[in-house]
This record gives structure tokens, C-alpha cells and sequence, in this order.
């Protein structure tokens, strides 16, 4: 099976030619590519899904760059299998200078086997072509966004906790900031102690220990000092004091 096809992308050539050299912005712009794993110099393992008709599946295989002459053409050659069949393709690829952007042109042959092989060879050409305009948008689309490290950069706004940390990383929770009671904390609308809180006595008070001076020791010695105070003024008698 022959199937031949162009593209004119509003990209200037040479990052054109670098964008089809990246496996970087391959395995983000093949249409269905799960996995694209360099295993030499231009050459990759690489899992595709993809499928015609009603025929769907994972395909394995490898893809080897080769012939290339900077920025005017290059080889590709795949070959891959799965349940649905097997795929073996070579495929020219040529780049060329046009108003305003770079115009791709593609012949490519491939023989087809398995149940994807019983489907025609028109139906087949026809999915190849709408493949191929599909990468060609992606990689087009790929190189006129701006990067997403330079996006946050210009936005000036603060990255989110955990940014920077490597997948996985547990991100540590914010504490929220510690706030000092109110002076009506611990009472209600009314002016009364809220149920299950115990007043702290004034300083200077002398009122009997209460359950929060029993549980506290530091308020023992003022509780003691309160009593003494009373004994002192018993001894003393009424208008008297320590000068007579």
C-alpha cells in the first residue's frame, strides 16, 4: 500500500526539522503513542494504539530515523505488531522553504497483515492521511504555544506548595495561624462563663481554691497567701494594724 500526502506548517523549516528530530515532542504529537523510548541514536521503542474501523489495539514496535540531510529530508521506518495485525512502513519525509511557514511532503509504503490487512486498502490509505494531518497540527500546535516553564514565569504568581518536588513527593500541609483568645473568650453573650470552662480568679482575689487552683499549682501559694492574709487580720482585731 502507497500513500502520499503534504502539510504547510507557519513554522520556519529548521525548527520544524529539530521538532521531528525531538522524541520529546514526538511522544507528545504522534497520534495514540503511549511510549517512545530512545534505544540509540535515532532509534526508539514506541507503543501506539490505533485502529481502523471497528479493528483496535495496542501496537509494539520500533522506529528508526535514518538518510537525514538537515533541514531537507529524512527516512522513517517503523514496523510494529499487536492483535490486530501487523504494520511495516518506510516513509520519505521532505521539507521545503514557502510563504510564511515550511511545506512537508510525505511518500510513504507500507504492507499490512493480519485483520487489519482485510480491510481495504482504501480505507486504510484514507485513516494514514488523516493520521499524518493530525501529527502535523500537533507538531505545528507544539511549536507556536510557548512553553509551559515560561507561562508561570511571566504570570507572577506564587507556585502552589509542593511545586519543584519530584512525582510522589508528600506535599506537607499549611498550619493555620495560631490565633490569641479574645477578651471574651471563655464567656457567653451574657457576661456568664461558658459551660465547661472554669474562670480563673482575678489577681489579688482571695476567693476559696477553686477545681482550676486545685488542678494548677501554681495557683497554691497564692490560695495559701490569701488565708494568711485573713489570720493576720483576725490577729490584729477590728482598727487595728501592725504599726500599734
Amino acid at each position: 500500500m502507497k500513500v502520499a500526502g503534504s502539510a504547510v506548517l507557519g513554522i520556519d523549516r529548521d525548527r520544524v526539522w529539530d521538532a521531528l528530530q525531538d522524541p520529546a515532542v514526538l511522544v507528545r504529537t504522534i497520534p495514540g503513542c503511549e511510549r517512545l523510548e530512545e534505544t540509540g541514536p535515532g532509534t526508539y521503542r514506541m507503543t501506539v494504539s490505533a485502529g481502523v474501523a471497528s479493528i483496535k489495539g495496542v501496537y509494539q514496535g520500533e522506529v528508526a530515523l535514518s538518510e537525514p540531510l538537515p533541514p531537507e529530508r529524512f527516512v522513517l521506518r517503523a514496523r510494529g505488531q499487536g492483535a490486530p495485525g501487523t504494520v511495516e512502513a518506510t516513509v520519505e519525509v521532505r521539507l521545503a522553504d514557502v510563504d510564511g511557514g515550511t511545506r512537508i511532503d510525505y511518500d510513504a509504503e507500507a504492507v499490512v497483515g493480519g485483520m487489519i490487512g482485510g480491510v481495504g486498502q482504501r480505507m486504510l490509505g484514507s485513516v494514514a492521511k488523516r493520521t499524518a494531518g493530525d501529527f502535523f497540527s500537533a507538531v505545528e500546535s507544539h511549536l507556536i504555544s510557548p512553553p509551559a516553564e515560561a507561562t508561570a514565569a511571566g504570570s507572577g504568581s506564587a507556585a502552589p506548595p509542593g511545586a519543584g518536588l519530584p512525582s510522589g513527593t508528600p506535599v506537607p500541609a499549611l498550619a493555620a495561624p495560631a490565633t490569641a483568645p479574645g477578651p471574651g473568650a471563655g464567656r457567653s453573650s451574657s457576661g456568664r462563663p461558658r459551660t465547661g470552662s472554669t474562670p480563673r480568679p482575678a489577681r489579688g482575689s482571695c476567693s476559696p481554691p477553686s477545681a482550676w487552683a486545685r488542678a494548677s499549682p501554681s495557683a497554691a501559694p497564692r490560695s495559701a497567701g490569701c488565708s494568711a492574709g485573713r489570720a493576720a487580720a483576725s490577729a490584729f482585731g477590728p482598727g487595728r494594724d501592725a504599726a500599734s
